[in-house]
């Protein structure tokens, strides 16, 4: 089952992230709760890590401190080592696509090869924008 997240203006779609499976996802949230807060989940990055994965939404509110919380942890996963990509679709898509991460924030990608935290950060600015929440589907 694959986690989708997107902007909805006026009632219709206006953008949106398939994040890979609900698993991919927490991987990468178990990665930077790991690497970058220490061992210790939210510590650093609450609004990504703590948030249910599942029927919910980031609030514009949310979508405010998410754009910082992206922001530091982009930083920080370029200047850490690659990770393997999972087995599965995400080295069948780098394969096809050619793609060889360089950084950790290449390691996790969303459906379309883009790196997932980057399109996440995307999605949040279009959200502040429109002042509309980010729906989990």
């Amino acid at each position: 089952m694959s986690l989708y997240l997107c902007l909805f203006v006026s009632g219709a779609e206006a953008d949106g992230v398939d994040a890979g499976s609900y698993g991919d996802f927490n991987r990468l949230r178990r990665y930077i709760a790991g690497e970058l807060e220490d061992g210790a989940p939210g510590s650093r990055f609450p609004i990504l890590v703590l948030h249910s994965d599942c029927e919910g939404e980031w609030s514009p509110e949310d979508c405010a401190g998410l754009r910082d919380e992206l922001a530091g942890i982009i930083e920080a996963m370029k200047e850490r080592p690659a990770t393997n990509l999972l087995p599965g679709w995400q080295a069948a898509l780098a394969k096809t696509l050619g793609l060889e991460p360089c950084n950790a924030l290449e390691s996790f990608i969303d459906a379309d090869g883009e790196p997932l935290l980057l399109r996440l950060l995307e999605l949040v600015e279009a959200a502040l924008s429109a002042g509309e929440p980010i729906l989990f589907q």
